[in-house]
This record gives C-alpha cells, structure tokens and sequence, in this order.
C-alpha cells in the first residue's frame, strides 16, 4: 500500500485515515492519482450471529443485477466546477445509510442515490472548487462526513464537514456544517475517525500536535504535544503512541483511550540497522515485524514473547483485526490468511483470489458478524490472470475458509427491462435462468463484473454495491 501515511502497517479495520498530501507536479491529473486513503469498517460481535453457513448461501444463491446508477453528470452538476470533476472516473469509495447510497469518484465527485425511488438524489459538493477525498457515515448522530481538499487553496489543506441523512434525502447537502475548523490539517497532516471508539484523531503538523475529539458531539477531549511520537495506533479502549527508535530499541507508551492516561510505557528490543516493517497493537498483543525477521507477538501485560519464524508468516500488505474474535486476517500477493495470537494459521481460503494485487481495501467487506469476507476475485483462480477479463464476487467463511458464494458472469441471474428484452446477452440462452424485471440497466452482468473497483454490502437490506472504472455503481440483489 505504498503512498499511503502507514504505508506497510495499516489501519485496524474500525479505522479509516486520510492525510494531506503534497500536491504532485503535472497538474490536476497529478494530484488526482495522488489520492490515497484507506478505509476501514468497524468490527464487533452479536450475540446471535445473523449468517450460518447455510444462511448465506442462501442469501447469496439467487444474486442478480439489479439496479444500474451513474455518478458521471455530462452536463455538469454546476457549470463553474472544476474541469476535472466534469470527467468521468473511477468509483473509489461506496457507504450506505438509511437506503441511501453514497459514491465517491476518484476526481472528487461524490453522488448520493436513493434505493427507494432508484434516483440521484444530490450531489456532496457544496462548493465548486470542492475535492471530496473521502467519506465517513457517523452512526452516533446519523450524519456522513465529508474529507475534502480545495483549489482555492491549492488542495493542500483538508477540511471536513458533517451533514445529517435527512437533509441529503431532502436534496440539500449545503445544510450541513464544518468541522475541526481550529485545526491546520495540512500535509502531513491527517484526521482518522475511529468507529469503535467513538472518537476523531486530527494531527497538525504545523505544531506537531495530535488531538482527540468525540465523535458523537465533536468535543476536543485532550490533546498530545511531542515531536517525538513518530505515529500512534488505535485499538479498542486505548492507543498506541510508537516514539523515534532508540539505540536497539523503540520506545512505546500505551494510553487510555478516554482520558490520555498512561497505562504503560516500555522499550521494544529491535534491531537497530534493520527496517521496521510493522509495530501493531491488539488489545494486550503487540505485533511487531523486522525485515527478514521473525514475526514477533508481545504480551504487554507479563512481556511474554511468542515468536513466528519469517518463512511461515512474510509481512503482510494489509492487516484487518476481528476484535471479538481474537483473530486477524493478512493479505498478501492476493491471497487472505487468517491467524491468531499464538502466531497459528488458523484459515487458508479455498478459493478467494483477490483480483487487486495491491489489496485494495475497497474491494473487501467483512460483515459486522465477522463471519463473512466478500471480495472481489479473480474468477477463475486455476486460471491464467490475464485471460479473465472479469472477476466475480466471492463470499467466504472466515473461520473455515470455505467459498460460500461466488457472483459470477456466467451464474448470475439475467435482467429483464420492461420491454421483456434481456439486457445480459451471456444469460440469454439459458431459459431455465429467473428474469428479474429492472429499468434502466445498460450493462450487462459481464460488463458490471469487469474492473471493480470498489465494493460495499449493505446488511440491512441484503445487497452489494460495486463501483467500476466508468463511474458506474451496480446493485446486486436477489
């Protein structure tokens, strides 16, 4: 995940970061593909996990193409916009809230759809020199937040703003108000919103000062002033503040949380003329990975050490940690593992190819169970990569491993429109498949199925959105 502010050490999965980055030289394509961000989901448990093995398969049998919503506005949403935000681009980011579905393009464009009436409902830009960098649905006052840049100042600064759902399903997402004013959120700075917690980190550079906000109020709660800390990560109910490497070791402090309080401060051995590939709190574990070196895994609590030869588990692109479940996922060369904290493979997936080689976290939906993985995969992972021109959408068991489900080109139901002529001409032959009528799909399930680039599930109503390279959003449904 090269580029990105944690660049071999990313986020839990509760958390999504975005940072200001320096606007590249080449002008606005430049600093288009320079975005970068990484978004994650919370993960908690219920009580009654709502998918058994069987459930989902069921749920998943009878996926069809079911809506078809276009971000692309050709005529331009307001005629003094940006240039490039008129271009149609990639989809880079898909939330849901209270059928509502909100996508985000990777030239700054964001468009909300309503499942009920199967609408645009609005744009998010409120400004039209606005770059939205990426979004936030906080569920403690049922608002989205918007992270955006601005040419007006260069597109160096990030500023955010909060709009509640009712005003965006009233078609005015001007209502809502900006957040974090007090704070100079230039490169390298960065805000993070963290879901399990309920809190906002923002760091200033400029005074290199860290600050903890309440996500439910936006309430400044306590602040960290030293330039020494190199970075600090999330976990549930405290933080992990990493300082600048000592003379073989690193020095650590784990915090509250709620308050700032230490909880404990202690120096990890390292070697000193060797990369730190990744330094990782879980909980009580601390994670920590050296280049060419073992894995090893740090009880904080009596500093029992459990260490992971390097030949059974190479650092990861990607990490995702299943809080309850004491269990984390890695991603490596397209391939998902899950593990545990005595370093224990505890689950290869059967068939669960990632299609993106650089583990796009967009294209991977854990359920909030953390029973489930849905990726977007190779669909034939026996297959030569370069002779499959789509993927497929797979549905996994986490604990077992096993493909529960797979949405493919040549499996998912064909769609009808309301003259009664099929829009999937590679379903067509196949009388026996169910038609489901829809009204405005022009792609066909093969062409919605190519070059995915982001994937969200809405557990609510049972569907999977994806976003591909044409700004195009598809709904998946049975």
């Amino acid at each position: 995940m090269d580029g990105r502010r944690i660049s071999a050490n990313p986020r839990p999965c509760s958390v999504r970061r975005v940072v200001a980055k320096k606007r590249r030289r080449g002008g606005v394509d430049g600093f288009v593909h320079s975005v970068k961000k990484l978004q994650r989901r919370e993960i908690c448990s219920k009580r009654y996990r709502a998918f058994s093995m069987s459930d989902a398969q069921e749920r998943f049998r009878n996926i069809c193409l079911q809506e078809e919503y276009d971000t692309h506005d050709p005529k331009g949403h307001c005629p003094t916009v940006l240039p490039f935000l008129r271009k149609r681009s990639k989809i880079i980011e898909i939330v849901a809230a209270h059928d509502i579905v909100f996508a985000l393009a990777q030239s700054g464009i964001c468009a909300a759809f309503s499942r009920d009436t199967n609408q645009r409902i609005c744009f998010l830009n409120v400004s039209p020199d606005e770059v939205i960098r990426s979004l936030f649905y906080n569920k403690n006052n049922d608002s989205i937040i918007t992270v955006s840049v601005y040419a007006s100042d260069n597109f160096s600064s990030l500023k955010c703003r909060t709009t509640r759902i009712e005003y965006i399903k009233r078609g005015k997402p001007d209502a809502g108000f900006a957040l974090f004013e007090s704070e100079s959120l230039k490169w390298p700075g960065f805000v993070e919103f963290d879901d399990v917690n309920g809190k906002v980190l923002t760091y200033s550079a400029q005074d290199s000062v860290y600050k903890v906000f309440d996500l439910k109020n936006y309430t400044m709660l306590y602040s960290i002033s030293d330039q020494n800390v190199q970075e600090i990560k999330i976990s549930p109910g405290i933080m992990l503040l990493i300082f600048a490497k000592g003379s073989g070791h690193v020095p650590l402090k784990i915090l509250s949380i709620e308050d700032g309080t230490v909880l404990q401060s202690f120096n990890h051995p390292i070697h000193r003329n060797k990369k730190v590939d990744f330094i990782e709190q879980f909980n009580e574990k601390l994670l920590v990975k050296q280049e060419n070196e073992n894995l090893q895994i740090r009880d904080v609590r009596n500093s029992e050490l459990t260490e992971v030869s390097k030949t059974d588990f190479m650092t990861p692109s990607a990490f995702i940690f299943l809080y309850e479940n004491q269990l984390f996922l890695t991603f490596r060369n397209r391939t998902v593992a899950v593990w545990n904290f005595r370093g224990e493979l505890v689950t290869s997936f059967e068939d669960h190819l990632l299609w993106h080689p650089d583990c796009n976290t967009n294209n991977i939906y854990i359920t909030s169970d953390q029973d489930l993985i849905i990726s977007y995969c190779k669909a034939d992972s026996d297959g030569p990569l370069s002779e499959e021109k789509c993927g497929s959408i797979n549905v996994s068991n986490i604990l077992t491993g096993k493909c529960l489900a797979k949405i493919r080109a040549d499996n998912c139901l064909s769609v009808e429109d309301d003259c009664g002529s099929s829009s999937s001409s590679s379903s067509s032959s196949r009388g026996s498949k169910k038609r489901v009528k829809a009204s405005r799909i022009r792609s066909t399930p093969a062409e919605a199925l190519e070059d995915i680039t982001a994937l969200y599930y809405d557990e609510e109503r049972y569907e999977i959105y994806t976003g591909n390279q044409h700004g195009l959003v598809h709904v998946w449904s049975n």
